[in-house]
């Protein structure tokens, strides 16, 4: 078993001790306050998932940038950094122009790095932390650790119940379909077209897949001419109406797991991830061109 594969099976408990951390931690963002949530590659895609949770569940305008497109300047009562490393070069230059003028919480899963004095609140999630360059787990805690510090959402499982639906997602047999498909097309709907950006990228990052990923109601203007026989439209969350109809009759394949928490389903696509890279010979832990945390020079 690869690395990323032991990583990805890991995620129904650390989501459990996620939750529990979020109980005892002072720096998330509290109802009323004008947030920012930043990241670079997976982070900033979890960073747009709790963003659109936080907002729909009224606790306040809550926006998401990847942190090299931050609009320094514009006024927020917090701004929030996921950075697994702690090292990243743009994170930390964001913190720094920020410093004394904006409260910042950074999560990572390092302690041992330069985010813990760039931040002025630092949850550490190192049980999350991962030997893998492509992140699965880290990825999934953060949003859990951000998503149980909202409380109850309205039509949201708790990551209690996420949590549950998970230990399905590490285990059950992936489908003949979607392991011998061409082509995949992620698809959501507020917060889960952050998952499906993520899925995306993981299959990108780690078997070099022709991936896209759409809002579901954007995928009928234009991107559903991909779709076709031995293709995959994957719905994150409740599926709209009329659009399995629209994939049956472009002849893809629908996957649409709705009873399944979504980010129990994202687990799916990592180790679609990680089956795909496998049968072509790839080192799914170490994919090419990437590395653990991009410094720039």
């Amino acid at each position: 078993m690869s690395r990323t594969a032991a990583e990805i099976a890991t995620q129904p408990s650390c989501w459990r001790r996620a939750a529990e951390a979020a109980a005892d931690f002072d720096g998330l963002p509290r109802p009323g306050e004008r947030v920012a949530v930043t990241g670079c590659g997976t982070s900033w895609f979890m960073a747009l998932a709790y963003a659109a949770l936080r907002e729909a569940a009224g606790q306040g305008e809550t926006d998401a940038f990847a942190s090299s497109e931050f609009p320094v300047g514009r006024p927020y009562d917090r701004i929030v950094a996921i950075t697994r490393s702690g090292t990243t070069t743009e994170v930390l230059e964001l913190l720094a122009q920020v410093r004394g003028t904006t409260p910042t919480t950074a999560i990572t899963g390092d302690p041992k790095t330069p985010v813990m004095d760039a931040a002025d609140a630092v949850a550490v999630l190192d049980f999350a932390d991962e030997e893998s360059v492509v992140q699965t787990r880290f990825a999934t805690t953060a949003l859990a650790f951000l998503r149980a510090g909202l409380g109850e959402l309205e039509g949201v499982k708790s990551v209690a119940d996420a949590a549950v639906d998970a230990e399905l997602a590490v285990t059950e047999p992936l489908p003949d379909a979607v392991l011998s498909a061409e082509q995949w097309t992620f698809l959501g709907r507020g917060w889960t077209y952050g998952l499906a950006l993520e899925a995306g990228l993981k299959m990108r990052e780690a078997a070099g897949a022709w991936t896209e990923a759409y809002p579901a109601m954007e995928y009928r203007h234009g991107p559903i001419s991909i779709t076709g026989p031995g293709r995959v439209a994957w719905m994150f969350g409740a599926l709209p109406e009329g659009l399995a109809g629209d994939v049956a009759r472009v002849g893809g394949h629908l996957v649409a797991r709705q009873e399944a928490d979504p980010m129990a389903d994202l687990i799916r696509a990592q180790r679609l991830a990680v089956a795909l890279a496998e049968s072509k010979g790839y080192d799914p832990d170490r994919p090419r061109n990437l590395t653990r945390s991009v410094i720039l020079a």
